[in-house]
């Protein structure tokens, strides 16, 4: 065998991983518009951080951010494909994968933001508020699913135990608390932070009431269950072409973790840098404090699957269609193979 043919074989291994590269690459057009969407929560923090900071440039010429408020303009920007990558609750992001929507589960980042904040003490559980009325937003949505589910899992009878009083908005809850109308919410980080930051604030402070993280759910959902106070509660989806594209969706992810580091490293630069993204509704003071006390940290859709499956599990067990009626297979936690 000649010099010159053996060099050639041992080049064939190199060059495939060259052309591999290469095909990634191409696999999407840098001047295509990335789309990222999400709610005023945390888990929307490092995409609204992405745009703010040019931190996904090299992957397309314009990156916009879009605000979403309720659990229809969530569905509505997943199933027409207004979004690419979109973050929402991780059941949602089941539901509308069982349902046959081009959605992709990219991360979990989120894992338990919601307490019950009460005016007075704290409650060492949930069957200490036995017979008080709980407002509760988002009717049939995470905040009520969790409690239902840690409510039951104890035996206790959310109607008869309960007088659940349900809103629109975690806002409409957070100023029913605020104006002294209800003695304990259900509310997620940062709206828990911005409800704490007005009762001490003027001229809020005058009126409003001494308010308590009375009880964080997350630590009930580890106490009931027994396992690690943690709940996969929301995270990063892409949607429509953006589900197809592996090499696409590792960047994102990768840009993401490396934004929520960055964003929890220095909370109130990231919290000026995003606030105006994220439609007025927060202060810089109260992202920063979420970012403070929020458990965020970034799990791919490979490593997130045993806490997802559990929670998914548990989710069914109550209730099949909060998850699209049955357990994701095995291709909802392993992203694309590279086209």
């Amino acid at each position: 065998m000649s010099t010159q043919y053996r060099l050639r074989i041992s080049c064939l291994p190199l060059l495939g991983l060259i052309m591999m590269a290469i095909l990634a690459n191409l696999a999407w057009a840098k001047d295509d518009r990335i789309t990222l969407a999400g709610p005023s929560a945390a888990v929307s923090f490092p995409l609204a951080y992405l745009v703010a900071t040019g931190g996904l440039d090299h992957l397309a010429d314009e990156v916009e951010f879009r605000l979403w408020s309720t659990p229809d303009q969530l569905r509505t920007l997943a199933m027409d494909g207004q979004a690419d990558f979109m973050a929402m609750p991780s059941n949602v992001i089941a539901n509308l994968n069982q349902r046959g929507a081009p959605v992709q589960l990219v991360n979990i980042s989120t894992w338990g933001i919601l307490w019950i904040v009460s005016r007075g003490e704290a409650a060492d559980s949930l069957a200490a508020l036995k017979g008080q009325e709980i407002v509760m937003p988002f009717r049939g949505d995470m905040p009520d699913i969790v409690f239902n589910t840690l409510a039951e899992q104890q035996g206790l009878d959310t109607k008869a135990d309960f007088d659940l009083r349900y809103v629109a908005t975690p806002v409409d809850a957070m100023q029913l608390l605020l104006s002294r109308q209800a003695d304990h919410v259900v509310l997620a980080e940062p709206a828990i932070s911005m409800a704490l930051n007005k009762a001490n604030t003027l001229p809020t402070s005058l009126v409003a009431p001494e308010l308590t993280r009375s009880l964080s759910l997350q630590d009930e959902w580890g106490r009931v269950f027994e396992r690690a106070p943690e709940m996969p509660q929301a995270g990063i989806a892409a949607v429509g072409k953006a589900s197809r594209d592996r090499a696409l969706i590792a960047a994102v992810n990768q840009a993401y973790d490396e934004a929520l580091q960055q964003c929890l490293a220095e909370p109130t630069p990231c919290a000026e840098a995003i606030a105006p993204l994220l439609g007025g509704r927060l202060s810089v003071k109260a992202i920063a404090d979420a970012l403070a006390v929020s458990p965020l940290h970034t799990k791919a859709a490979p490593q997130a699957r045993d806490e997802l499956e559990f929670f998914y599990r548990t989710l069914a067990d109550r209730q099949p269609a909060l998850i699209g009626g049955q357990l994701p297979d095995e291709s909802f936690y392993q992203w694309p193979n590279a086209q």
